[in-house]
């Protein structure tokens, strides 16, 4: 009515009322009733803003890869975003009179653009795919570091890389290699394997020939001595023979008749009696023998 309006503005939006020129009243989550035909309001959200990005480039070794990801920021200068970007609201206090807000995201997507470009110049494919870490390190950096973005009043607080592909002929031949490499390595496992069982299975072998030569030496020494006991054993049986048939040799033959004599029943003495007679028969003129003495001898062999 008459051009007042009310206004009420979030916990996360920065507002300056500009009257005649100059701040009238500035602040976070303010309230308050204006004349809309001598005030102009100028709104920043001061909140964090999530700024996805995708866009393309190419690494040192000439390959086109596509990045994407996201980067977070927020407004911690408001009044001097103000004085480079129009933030202006409507009369009606709820749009924007310009485009600026919405080009803003794109002003930082366009700044991290040329610091991907000049990181991935750096970099060949395998390198810029491989250390995504790196390259996020590198560029997060760089926007903290831009005079450009300070002078916007901008903090960043974060940055991912989500991905980083290569174009998909690239990738298929990529994936091909690595297939290859893998099929590769499998291989060589398996060689692997494969030799080291024949190597087991060859030391098994060994280890058998080596025992069987072990017991042929064991049973080669086991019958060399059970020989040389064996001669030392008949080398004392014969020495022991020598040895009586040399002491027999030097006795005289009476004493061992009557060494063998000895034990001898009454009647086997009577026999040699009468062998020793025979054997001098030709010294004896005659021989009686009474028939009482042969029948007591036949008398005592037919009792036993």
């Amino acid at each position: 009515m008459f051009g007042f309006r009310f206004i009420k503005i979030a916990p996360v939006d920065y507002v300056l009322q500009f009257k005649r020129g100059k701040v009238v009243r500035q602040g976070v989550g303010l309230s308050f009733i204006y004349f809309a035909p001598t005030t102009s309001l100028v709104l920043i959200p001061i909140g964090s803003m999530d700024v996805p990005f995708i866009f393309e480039e190419v690494t040192a070794d000439f390959q086109e890869v596509t990045v994407q990801g996201q980067l977070t920021c927020r407004v911690t200068d408001p009044k001097r975003l103000a004085q480079l970007m129009n933030f202006t609201l409507a009369p009606n206090g709820k749009e924007y009179t310009s485009d600026d807000p919405k080009k803003l995201p794109q002003r930082l997507i366009n700044h991290l653009q040329v610091l991907t470009r000049a990181s991935l110049k750096s970099l060949h494919l395998r390198e810029a795919l491989g250390q995504s870490d790196t390259l996020v390190a590198s560029l997060r950096e760089g926007l903290q570091s831009s005079e450009d973005i300070d002078a916007l009043g901008i903090e960043i607080l974060s940055l991912s890389i989500l991905a980083i592909k290569p174009t998909p002929e690239t990738s298929r031949a990529l994936e091909a290699k690595a297939r290859e490499q893998i099929l590769l390595e499998a291989d060589e496992a398996i060689y692997a394997r494969r030799n080291a069982a024949v190597e087991q299975e060859r030391n098994i072998k060994e280890n058998e020939l080596n025992t069987d030569i072990a017991i042929e030496e064991m049973n080669k020494e086991l019958v060399a001595l059970s020989v040389a006991n064996a001669r030392e054993e008949a080398d004392s049986k014969a020495y022991a023979i020598a040895a009586m048939m040399k002491a027999l040799s030097e006795t005289d033959p009476k004493t061992l008749q009557a060494l063998t004599s000895v034990g001898l029943e009454p009647g086997q003495l009577v026999a040699l009696a009468f062998r020793e007679l025979a054997e001098s028969a030709d010294k004896i003129g005659q021989l009686n023998v009474s028939p009482e003495l042969l029948r007591e001898l036949l008398h005592k062999d037919s009792l036993e």
